[in-house]
């Protein structure tokens, strides 16, 4: 009985060959993630009269929320999800569109359902909706994509993109282009095709600055990116903005205030800090060494599914890690970047760090689909 027990046991471990450092690293961030968010709000709350625990209790239930649901996925084989691949998407797309008609509107965007206890944003689930179907879609043409087929890959990645773009939401809008772009090289588009849709897009997005497709504020926000010390005063929140969070990071310095202080972050001088600009938070409390090591734990994350991508058995696998990756990965790089003046102001978060239940659970599930290939590199 013994015997039989443990040979089961070896088996089960054998063909069970989940990348334990990746679930693990997710797992951290998220509880890093709830500690930072609390750290960074108590002291304004109690200030205000609310219960200082009150975004600790939300965001704790978004992470347990967010690991059943990245546990579930992991066990579901991944070759299975072409299933509720067109599904999603289409589930996605009528979410978009139905933000315009019941959504909340907040800070000029129209992005969000209100539930409650909870916000959800489509824009978020789009995004892994969209590395769902190119997957899918390349997976079910082994011959290779025609150009036909890249037409309709664009098609399909252009209907939800125009939609997120008029909320507005550049951030995501990015993420897409970015994520659609690599995947379609890996699915073996030719480079001079994929030089062709650079430009046309380059083209098109200067052609939407002049015809006043993108809001004001969006231009501004660029605008205020390249001249930082710019006197005009249409720019001026937006540089106030980003110049209190490079003060907030700076006066961490190396050792930082310790958790639950520093003046920027205590009197509330940075704006969504517990959502876009989690990071000043962090490193104010935490300082040099503290950030450092987050980025750390960050980069590992990406490098992660960068490798569980590299060392796939099959097309599917490698396109949906590489997909996640360009998203976790920008999605880093894109927010640390706004907070310390590199790049322009977006609304991208920070994953499994800043405040909000759609992309803490997105960001779970998305490395879900990654442990779950991890699982079958060698079945």
């Amino acid at each position: 009985m013994t015997d039989t027990l443990v040979n089961w046991t070896t088996k089960l471990r054998s063909n069970d060959r989940m990348d334990l450092s990746l679930f693990v690293g997710l797992i951290a961030l998220g509880l890093v993630g709830v500690g930072a968010i609390y750290s960074a709000t108590r002291q304004a709350l109690v200030n205000a009269g609310y219960p200082g625990h009150y975004y600790l209790e939300r965001q704790g239930i978004f992470f347990i929320a967010g690991v059943i649901a990245m546990i579930v996925v992991s066990r579901i084989d991944y070759r299975r999800l072409d299933i509720v691949a067109t599904p999603l998407y289409v589930a996605c797309l009528i979410g978009l569109a139905g933000v315009f008609v019941v959504g909340k509107s907040s800070l000029g965007a129209q992005r969000w359902y209100s539930l409650g206890f909870v916000q959800i944003q489509p824009s978020e689930f789009t995004v892994l909706a969209i590395i769902l179907a190119i997957a899918t879609f390349c997976v079910r043409r082994p011959e290779g994509l025609s150009m036909y087929d890249v037409c309709r890959l664009l098609v399909m990645s252009a209907v939800p993109l125009f939609l997120i773009v008029l909320q507005p939401d550049l951030g995501t809008s990015t993420i897409i282009v970015l994520v659609v772009a690599a995947m379609l090289v890996v699915a073996g588009v030719p480079p001079r095709f994929m030089t062709f849709l650079a430009i046309t897009g380059s083209i098109g997005l200067v052609a939407a600055t002049f015809l006043d497709v993108l809001k004001k504020y969006q231009v501004d926000r660029f605008v205020s990116f390249l001249n930082q010390n710019s006197t005009n005063p249409a720019l001026a929140p937006l540089i106030y903005e980003v110049n209190n969070a490079k003060s907030a990071i700076g006066s961490g310095g190396i050792h930082g205030a310790g958790l639950f202080k520093g003046l920027q972050t205590v009197l509330g001088y940075v704006p969504e800090q517990r959502t876009d600009f989690i990071f000043t938070a962090i490193g104010e409390q935490l300082g040099f060494i503290g950030s450092a090591l987050i980025v750390l734990l960050l980069g590992f994350v990406a490098f992660r599914m960068f490798m569980v991508g590299r060392n796939a058995k099959d097309t599917m696998g490698r396109l949906l890690c590489l997909g996640i990756f360009i998203f976790f990965a920008f999605s880093c790089f894109e927010n640390i970047g706004m907070t310390m003046g590199i790049m322009p102001v977006t609304g991208i978060p920070l994953p499994l760090l800043s405040y909000g239940g759609s992309a803490e659970i997105v960001f779970f599930v998305a490395g879900g689909v990654v442990l779950s290939v991890s699982r079958r590199r060698t079945n």
